[in-house]
């Protein structure tokens, strides 16, 4: 019921629109809104953002306290690892300490989006280092069976409901095409090499987390199980390896799949721009308009060498905006950290709307899906 629950949500309020990415003109869409939100607040609903500290009590978390109570930010992510300083402790040092730091956040927001990493396997921000119950690959639980990757998934999703935490970026979608994929098939982040079953894989993660009241997220789209390069280090280029097959698990689509992550791969098969698949209005619009989905849409983390390596926060931003990007990942955890970086991308944006680059009717359309996302996975708690 709780599964039907947030469909039929997700549905009333969002439809079928898809992102109007026109520059010109602002039709307005508040009158169709029960609630009136000001452009500062339908652009934080857009930010997904990651911070420094363990709890919200000192001057390492000032950033994220500025960023939800100045910026209207909507969602954090949370890490266990640093890159910058190469230390692990970021945000997570056991069950306890991740409780009361989500706690402190909800004080901040009650409607925060608080989202982690956590497929099992090697992506497993709650790792048994801290304590947290160890979880098989998605390769691995594949291999279990479909009840063993139930059982599982029942699991991720109960600890995270206990914690405080409503969104998974899980399941991964993507086909193990390439077993030598250094992020994706060798270390074991796909359920399959098998299309179908990957899709049907990624169902039962899905409806086990919205009856523990979290959301989930496929991804890489539209698909990065070939490549044979890491996004996180720099450009790859998935053009000769990607087979179209690694649709496959999109084309099973339905209102249970509420956000779908955007690669960094370029696939000049989809867009012979060359434009990476988050930064890509032709790969936006296959998994919008052919393949139908209504849901969110968020990029994969924007501080990742794909796109910091070779595009300036303001072309990164712009261009996300206009592929139609709902949620847009700021992570903060990539070569440096910023603590103004909240502050310097709500600022490009207004500036964006303000030369009508971008409408406001094409941000109060993204906001308005993640706070449908939202209120329908708040419903299923």
């Amino acid at each position: 019921m709780k599964i039907l629950l947030i469909a039929a949500t997700l549905l009333g309020l969002m439809g079928c629109r898809q992102p109007d990415t026109s520059t010109a003109g602002d039709s307005t869409s508040a009158g169709t809104r029960q609630t009136t939100y000001s452009l500062d607040e339908d652009i934080g609903e857009m930010l997904l953002v990651g911070f420094r500290g363990t709890a919200i009590d000192s001057a390492a978390t000032g950033d994220i306290v500025e960023a939800v109570r100045d910026y209207h930010v909507g969602s954090v992510i949370l890490f266990d690892y640093d890159a910058p300083t190469g230390k692990r402790g970021r945000n997570i040092t056991g069950a306890e300490q991740v409780r009361a730091l989500c706690g402190q956040l909800r004080r901040l927001s009650p409607t925060l989006f608080i989202g982690i990493d956590q497929e099992g396997g090697y992506v497993s921000r709650l790792s048994s280092r801290y304590g947290f119950r160890r979880i098989p690959s998605a390769k691995r639980m594949h291999q279990l069976g479909e009840d063993s990757l139930r059982h599982y998934a029942d699991l991720t999703g109960a600890m995270l409901q206990d914690l405080g935490i409503d969104l998974d970026f899980a399941p991964v979608a993507d086909v193990d095409v390439n077993p030598d994929c250094p992020v994706i098939g060798r270390i074991e982040r796909s359920f399959s090499a098998d299309a179908a079953e990957v899709g049907r894989s990624c169902q039962v993660w899905i409806d086990a987390m919205a009856r523990r009241g979290v959301a989930s997220c496929m991804k890489h789209f539209p698909g990065h199980g070939s490549a044979k390069g890491d996004t996180h280090k720099g450009l790859v280029d998935v053009s000769d390896t990607w087979r179209r097959e690694e649709l496959a698990p999109y084309r099973s689509l339905d209102a249970r799949t509420t956000m779908v992550m955007t690669a960094h791969v370029v696939n000049r098969r989809l867009d012979p721009t060359g434009l990476p698949a988050s930064l890509s209005p032709r790969i936006t619009s296959l998994l919008r308009d052919t393949l139908g989905f209504s849901g969110v849409i968020v990029t994969d983390d924007l501080a990742m060498g794909a796109i910091s390596s070779h595009y300036s926060l303001e072309q990164t931003l712009r261009l996300a905006l206009e592929a139609g990007a709902d949620l847009l990942c700021l992570s903060n955890n990539g070569s440096h950290y910023d603590t103004g970086l909240t502050a310097k991308a709500v600022g490009i944006i207004k500036g964006l709307v303000a030369d009508g680059t971008v409408s406001t009717d094409r941000i109060r359309q993204s906001a308005d899906r993640v706070r449908a996302l939202k209120a329908a996975t708040a419903s299923g708690k």
